[in-house]
Parts: C-alpha cells; sequence; structure tokens
C-alpha cells in the first residue's frame, strides 16, 4: 500500500474518532473503537473497520447510526482535512477481536491446561542429575585466569 493511502487512513481513523465522539448526536451511537480505515487506490472509497462495544442488538444500532451519519461525517471530516476528494466512507464491522476470543477458546479446548503441564514436568525440588553435577563444579575460574596475565597496572 502507498504512503498516502495509509497516511490517510491513519488521518481518517483519527478524526473519525474525534467527529464521532464530539459531534454525532444520534443517541443510537454507543461506545465504539475505530480500529482501522483501508483507502482504495484510487482514493474514492474508505471501509472504516469499527469495534462496537455492548450488546448485540446494541452494536446493531451502533452499526445502523454510523451508516446514517456517514454523508454528515465525511463533510465535516473533510472540512478539517482540506484533501482535494473526501473518499467516501462505509463503515464495516471488525469482527477480529471476536474471532481472536474464539480461537483462543477453541485452542483451550484442544490443548491441555498449564498445571496439568507442569505437572508431567520433575518437580521443582529435585533438580536433574546434570544440574546437581554442575552445582558442584568451580563457579568462578576468571581469578586464576587473573593470575596467569598480570596486569600491567599496580593498585
Amino acid at each position: 500500500m502507498s504512503r498516502r493511502r495509509v497516511r490517510l487512513g491513519e488521518q481518517l481513523r483519527r478524526e473519525l474518532s474525534l467527529k464521532i465522539a464530539t459531534t454525532v448526536r444520534d443517541p443510537d451511537v454507543g461506545p465504539l473503537s475505530i480500529t482501522d480505515v483501508e483507502v482504495t487506490a484510487d482514493l474514492w472509497l474508505a471501509r472504516v473497520y469499527v469495534a462496537p462495544h455492548g450488546t448485540p442488538e446494541e452494536q446493531e444500532r451502533t452499526m445502523a447510526a454510523l451508516a446514517r451519519s456517514a454523508s454528515f461525517l465525511r463533510t465535516a471530516v473533510a472540512r478539517e482535512l482540506h484533501v482535494r476528494r473526501m473518499p467516501e466512507l462505509r463503515f464495516l464491522r471488525d469482527d477480529s477481536a471476536e474471532a481472536g476470543s474464539r480461537i483462543e477458546q477453541i485452542l483451550q479446548e484442544v490443548l491441555p491446561p498449564k498445571a496439568e503441564a507442569a505437572g508431567s514436568k520433575a518437580p521443582a525440588d529435585e533438580a536433574p542429575a546434570d544440574e546437581a553435577q554442575a552445582d558442584e563444579a568451580p563457579v568462578n575460574e576468571a581469578p586464576a585466569l587473573a593470575e596467569e596475565h598480570p596486569s600491567p597496572r599496580k593498585p
């Protein structure tokens, strides 16, 4: 994606968040997060990905209210951004967070719980034989090397 499209998408995301929070007076617009804005290559369309919060009914009302206020938001944002051609705004639901939580739930069902996985390993108070032998070995051999090669400076 070109740098110009990315920059315009970020500006649109910032301005839309601000305008929705401050100037949209529709009571059906509930709490939401604008997760991403993708601008087409010809700069005629901006897909605004929205994650509405609340119950499914509230989410549906929020999406419908955003669709109704799209032309108002387009005009309000165009006054702020001063772009030659303001893209048409299309509000789409972003279900990536819900999809991520569903994947997490499936993984928890498939994978063993962490407590059982930790229980299959050796207990923490019993160290393996290699670690016990490593504890008996000399820890610091650096002084022996220092004696072989004394420093030219004497304190």
